[in-house]
This record gives structure tokens, sequence and C-alpha cells, in this order.
């Protein structure tokens, strides 16, 4: 499909600044929308992401930009979730050690609190809501990735509490699998990919 033919799609705006995220839905979308990102429509102004869970996140990000610009949009939450700190640090995932904390902080909070936790009891979850809105009616998708906290980081790739985390039925860590293979157990890659196949059917 060359440059003019894609700009007779319609548009689909992905809640991100994150160019590779948007590319990789483009990628699978191929043909039937356009994804651009907040930064190809303008928006810049900072939106809050103040509801008590994941769903609410999704919904706020999404409602502001259809509200704000006219446009069919989807956003994207994730949260961990550890069973054995009854579903913390959900979604405070990102800023779990502080406001502005780093990965590293997070993950070292997340192990420190975990420290006499064995077995079974470390068990956790990834989770991704997706907050689809087009025409006015608001869908939304989830993806989830049973898994478990390693006692110690492991890994080098991927990003936030990968280096801490392995999927259920494997011996690595997200931090230790290429993306390839991340993308394949991840819960994210799930509810994009659930939600890819519901776009493409009604398209």
């Amino acid at each position: 499909m060359n440059e003019s033919d894609s700009t007779e799609l319609p548009v689909l705006v992905f809640a991100t600044h994150n160019a590779n995220k948007a590319r990789e839905v483009q990628n699978m979308l191929s043909g039937a929308y356009r994804i651009q990102t907040l930064s190809d429509i303008g928006c810049h102004e900072e939106i809050p992401e103040t509801a008590t869970d994941l769903k609410g996140n999704a919904f706020l990000k999404a409602q502001h930009v259809h509200r704000e610009y006219g446009l069919d949009c989807f956003a994207d939450d994730t949260g961990l979730e550890v069973d054995a700190l009854a579903g913390a640090p959900g979604v405070r995932t990102a800023r779990y050690a502080g406001e502005n904390a780093d990965a590293q902080a997070n993950m070292s909070k997340l192990l420190g609190a975990l420290a006499d936790t064995d077995g079974e009891d470390r068990t956790a979850r990834f989770r991704t809501v997706i907050c689809l809105i087009r025409g006015g009616l608001v869908e939304y998708i989830e993806g989830v990735c049973e898994g478990s906290i390693v006692r110690k980081q492991s890994g080098a790739e991927g990003f936030g509490y990968d280096p801490v985390f392995s999927p259920e039925g494997e011996t690595v860590t997200f931090a230790e699998m290429s993306a390839a293979a991340k993308n394949e157990r991840s819960h994210r890659g799930k509810a994009i990919r659930s939600m890819v196949s519901e776009l493409l059917a009604k398209s």
C-alpha cells in the first residue's frame, strides 16, 4: 500500500506517544486502519490517570482523545497483580515505589515485600485492559499472563518488571526471552491481538 492509499483509511488513535508500540499495531492492521499516536494528532497535554483500576485509567485516556479530538481511539493500561500482596501493586504498578520511581526502584520494593514469601505464594499475573472507542461506543478487551515473581532479577531484555516476572510454564523471566517470544506470551500481546481480530472482523 502506498502512502496516498493509507491516508484514505479510517484513523484510529492509539493513546500513546510510543511510536514503536503504534507501529506494531499498524503492521497488524495494515489495509484496514491508519494508526496515529498522541503526537501525531497534536495531543501533548498530560492525560490524568486517576482511576482506581486499570479499566478506569484506560477509559480516561481513550475518553480524553475522543472528547477533545473527535477521533476513534484506544488506550491501554497494564498492572502487575501479586497474590501474596492482595493484588498489589495493581493500578499503581508504574508508581509502586513512588510517583517518580524508576523500574529498578519498583522491582527492589517488590522483591523486598516478598523476601519472606516462597513457592506458590509468589504467584502473580500481568493484566492489560484496552478501552476501544469507535463511533461513540465503548468496548473493553483484556489480556492476562499468569506467572510468578522470581527471587532475584534475571535478564536484560524488555522493560519494567520483566526481570522479576516468569510466565507460567517457563523457567526464565520475560527479560530473558526474545521480544517475539515475550509477545507470544505477554498480556499486552494477547490484548492487542484480540482487539485486532475484532477490528478486522468488523472492518
